[in-house]
């Protein structure tokens, strides 16, 4: 034995000689600090006389700039008939501009080390790239042109429509997708927001003329605001965006369909024969993030079942071992926003499963959690929060949520702040005030032979 490995192992048998109290004082970790602020980077925002806005916010010492373009506009503004329509639209935007075919748009975002990418959701449509501080200028230049003059050529219209066939088949089989569904009718109805998908026939039918309608009647000025974050020339990326949308039409203002939501406790049980396990949501609306109750709704959440030490995960997951990941979330709209549990669970486990979640909302309506509780979830949340500001990305998401949602410019800055005010009667009081078990739709996917008399006595069943 060399004379290093004498002394290392000499200090190991010293250590587990020492009493396990002495060890465990030693090998504490220090204190936390008192939670701060997040600092958010001075940003500098204008807006162009189409209406266009843009928000310029230089950031770290990286030579790379993220740029970002939002459209608000998604699946909400589609039609009963042109369900996917939207998705169709941004899938075509990168398919070649007035001045560029689709070859030279690839090459030219390539050779800039980048890509594009495009995301359609609900309310909000995102053409964005990441590239080197000297690409910055050309690579606004390039989202621009794409948004604003696509050539929407008709010859790869097949193409498009074949790949969303492609990932509706793929939905089709998958049982947290048929949940998702059923579970947007049953909260939403005949809003918008209730239809997930849309049939093959009307995929199949869309025309080119109805994409380039769609895109001249949803897309302009008024309703685009332009992110970069990164390491950039301020003055000279902001007469780029003023020259690059000069000619954008304005267009017409953000739709704003804020939906009626409401629910009952009715369980809604699709089969699927000889399923192993079965695919639990249980759901009801709450507070919007415009409301003051929502950042105490999110410390609720996240105690109750929205972070790996929450109740509903300790209950269902390691005391129990129903399901591997069950969790909880709030998920948003524009103004709208409910609470849902989500859980894959053995079969066999499927009612006693519903009711371990039920029990855990019930302790929480009936006795506020304990300070130190709170407090670690109050920590994790804001530990999370001011992570996930610490790139480019994850800045323009939170400023793209903030003004989406319309929440004042403190929101991000203020954040950590309004986590740790909320008090342990106040988490209490949200469970009482939006967790109503008794209104709660409950949505199971599984074999119904097996699974049918376990969920009976959580109320009426219907297929």
């Amino acid at each position: 034995m060399t004379r290093l490995r004498r002394i290392a192992a000499t200090a190991v048998v010293l250590s587990l000689a020492l009493p396990f109290s002495a060890r465990a004082e030693r090998e504490l970790p220090p204190e936390g600090g008192e939670p701060k602020n997040f600092s958010l980077p001075e940003a500098h925002t204008f807006s162009m006389i189409n209406g266009l806005r843009a928000t310029l916010v230089p950031f770290g010492n990286v030579p790379k700039v993220s740029v970002g373009v939002m459209v608000r506009t998604g699946n909400v503004d589609e039609k009963t008939e042109e369900i996917w329509l939207a998705d169709i639209v941004g899938d075509m935007l990168t398919e070649g501009t007035i001045r560029r075919t689709s070859s030279e748009i690839a090459r030219d975002i390539s050779d800039m080390g980048s890509e594009v990418r495009v995301r359609v959701g609900a309310d909000r449509l995102s053409i964005s790239t990441d590239v080197l501080s000297e690409y910055g200028l050309d690579a606004m230049r390039l989202l621009a042109e794409i948004l604003t003059t696509p050539s929407f050529p008709e010859g790869e219209l097949e193409r498009i429509k074949a790949d969303n066939l492609r990932s509706l088949s793929v939905a089709r089989t998958r049982a947290q997708s048929l949940a998702n569904e059923r579970l947007s009718e049953v909260l939403y109805g005949d809003h918008r927001y209730g239809t997930t998908y849309p049939t093959k026939e009307l995929l199949q039918g869309y025309t080119i003329d109805q994409v380039r309608a769609f895109h001249s009647k949803h897309f302009g000025a008024a309703r685009t605001h332009v992110y970069v974050v990164g390491d950039f020339d301020t003055k000279r990326m902001e007469m780029m965006i003023r020259a690059v949308f000069l000619s954008f039409a304005m267009g017409p203002p953000p739709s704003e369909q804020i939906p009626n939501t409401s629910s009952e406790r009715v369980l809604h049980l699709i089969d699927r024969p000889d399923a192993p396990q079965s695919t639990i949501r249980i759901a009801i609306s709450v507070a919007d993030p415009s409301h003051a109750d929502f950042i105490p709704l999110e410390v609720t959440n996240t105690l109750l079942g929205g972070s790996f030490s929450s109740r509903i995960i300790q209950n269902v997951r390691e005391d129990k071992g129903y399901s591997y990941s069950p969790y909880s979330s709030i998920r948003t709209h524009y103004h709208d926003a409910y609470w849902v549990e989500s859980a894959d669970v053995t079969t066999e486990h499927t009612g006693a499963t519903i009711g371990e979640i039920f029990f855990e909302i019930d302790r929480l309506r009936n006795e506020a959690p304990s300070e130190e509780e709170l407090s670690s979830v109050q920590s994790y949340m804001s530990g999370s929060f001011v992570l996930s500001n610490s790139s480019r990305w994850g800045i323009m998401g939170q400023l793209i949520y903030a003004d989406f949602q319309g929440l004042g410019d403190d929101f991000l800055t203020s954040y950590v702040e309004n986590i740790h005010a909320v008090s342990a009667d106040q988490v209490r009081d949200m469970a009482r005030r939006y967790l109503h078990d008794e209104n709660m739709a409950i949505v199971v996917v599984g074999d119904t032979a097996l699974v049918r008399a376990q969920i009976e006595p959580f109320g009426k069943i219907v297929n």
